[in-house]
Parts: structure tokens; C-alpha cells; sequence
């Protein structure tokens, strides 16, 4: 323009199809949120079919849809990229969002816990990544997987040693997806949040009570205390990190575990 202005930009994600495990509350609805401003098309997975209604208020019901989907069932995952596949045509972006928490001291921790959080952290993580990928591979037009690590699979913790395994499994499995699928034009990396302030919180203060006799509320409190930045985080401040990881900003950007936790961890 001649006065210097540049114009109408596109966003960053423009008609772009995205998929979000566990995208109905939560940090996953910040992400799929964030998306549908920056252009794209978004499907928001989870488990829990109401909270997907209650998800979709507010988005563009042409450019946005929800599945029903429990990442423990491989045959629901390869209906869901079916399904998003017959909507959009094909899948730019996944979001392996999907996990659950359980918190015990090791002496007490029960095998049934420990297969429910490895069969959807681990095992759903990977199997949702693998028919993705497989789907970017028969589109010929390459993709973009990011996975949703956690601070709790840099470092060990007492209470959460099934967690935190997990969340490392995570981490290292996004290292060997990334220089596998790299050659089929595939980018994976993850995120790390650090505390997030949303509802699971209260069950996860719950159980800090119960097992270190604590206050309801105190353990909350004190570890937003402990952040560097001087709170817990909110689902919002994932976003921006997610766009960066899912965009064209970061096409050099391979193999990566960004850390975003206020300053809790340095790696």
C-alpha cells in the first residue's frame, strides 16, 4: 500500500486442519481457541461428549467440529482421523493433548492406576501420533504433531512416580517420532507446562492433603508461590507456545521439549 501499511494479514494457521485430544477444557481448549483465531480449522477430541457441546460455543460450527474419542481405543482413533479426514480433507496439525493424573507414594501405588495412566499419557499418545502420521504421509503433504510433555518427566517426585513417568515417556517419545517422521515432512515437538491453575488442580490439591495432611487449598497455593514468575499458570499462556510449535516460525524447530512453566525448569 502506498502509505506504507501492509495490509489484511492471514493468521498464522490459516486453513490449516487441526486436532486436539482432550480439547474440551482446559489447556486444550486455550490451544483450539487460539487456532480458530489464527485461521484454522479445529477439531476438539475428548473423551466426555458433553464437554465437547459445551467446547464448541463460540467457535464457527463451518470451520469447527467435535469427536468423541478415547485415545485408549485404536480402532475410535483411526474412525476419529477418518471422520476429520471426510469433513477437512486432511489433518495439518495434531495436538496430543489427552492425559490423566494419579498421585500415590510408591508403597501404595496400585497396578490398575499405573496401566490407566500409561494406557492414555503413553500408549494413547502414540498410537493417536502413529494414525495421524500415517494419514500426513498419504496426504503428501507433510504435518505437524506437537505433544503435551510435562515439567513432571524432567524430574522425579515422590507422590507422582507413575505420572512423572509418563510424562518422561512423552518426552522421549517425541525425540524418536520427530527423527523418524522428519524425512516424511512431519515436525514433532512438545510442551512441557509447568503448574496449571485449571479444575484438576482442586482434586490434585485434594490429594496433596490427604497424603502430606495438609489444608484443602494450602499445597495450591504454595506451589503458585514457588514459580519464579510468581504464579500458577493459566490454560491462555499455552496458546501462544502452541501456534509458535504448529506454524511456519518454527520449521527448523525439530525434536524439541519446550519448556513453558513460568521459569520452573531450565533445560
Amino acid at each position: 500500500m502506498k502509505d506504507g501499511s501492509v495490509g489484511p494479514v492471514a493468521g498464522k494457521l490459516q486453513d490449516k486442519t487441526a486436532v486436539i485430544t482432550g480439547g474440551a477444557r482446559g489447556i486444550g481448549l486455550a490451544i483450539a481457541r487460539r487456532y480458530a483465531e489464527e485461521g484454522a480449522r479445529v477439531v476438539i477430541a475428548d473423551v466426555d461428549s458433553e464437554a465437547i457441546d459445551e467446547a464448541l460455543e463460540g467457535f464457527d460450527r463451518e470451520r469447527a467440529m467435535g469427536t468423541a474419542l478415547d485415545v485408549r481405543d485404536n480402532t475410535a482413533i483411526t474412525a476419529m482421523v477418518r471422520k476429520v479426514e471426510k469433513r477437512f480433507c486432511a489433518i495439518d496439525v495434531l495436538v496430543n493433548n489427552a492425559a490423566v493424573f494419579g498421585m500415590a507414594p510408591v508403597l501404595e501405588v496400585d497396578e490398575a492406576d499405573f496401566e490407566r495412566q500409561f494406557a492414555v499419557n503413553v500408549k494413547g499418545l502414540f498410537f493417536t501420533l502413529q494414525a495421524v502420521a500415517r494419514a500426513m504421509v498419504e496426504a503428501k503433504r507433510g504435518g505437524v504433531v506437537i505433544n503435551m510433555a510435562s515439567q513432571a518427566g524432567r524430574r522425579g517426585e515422590p507422590l507422582v512416580s507413575t505420572y512423572c513417568a509418563t510424562k518422561a515417556a512423552v518426552i522421549s517419545l517425541t525425540q524418536s517420532c520427530a527423527l523418524d517422521l522428519i524425512r516424511h515432512g512431519i515436525r514433532v515437538n512438545a510442551i512441557a507446562p509447568g503448574v496449571v491453575d485449571t479444575p484438576m488442580w482442586d482434586e490434585v490439591d485434594a490429594l496433596f492433603a490427604r497424603y502430606e495432611g495438609r489444608p484443602l487449598g494450602e499445597k495450591k497455593r504454595l506451589v503458585g508461590e514457588a514459580v519464579p514468575c510468581g504464579r500458577m499458570g493459566r490454560p491462555d499462556d499455552y496458546a501462544g507456545a502452541a501456534v509458535f510449535l504448529a506454524s511456519a516460525d518454527s520449521d527448523y524447530v525439530i525434536a524439541q521439549t519446550l519448556n513453558v512453566d513460568g521459569g520452573n525448569w531450565m533445560s
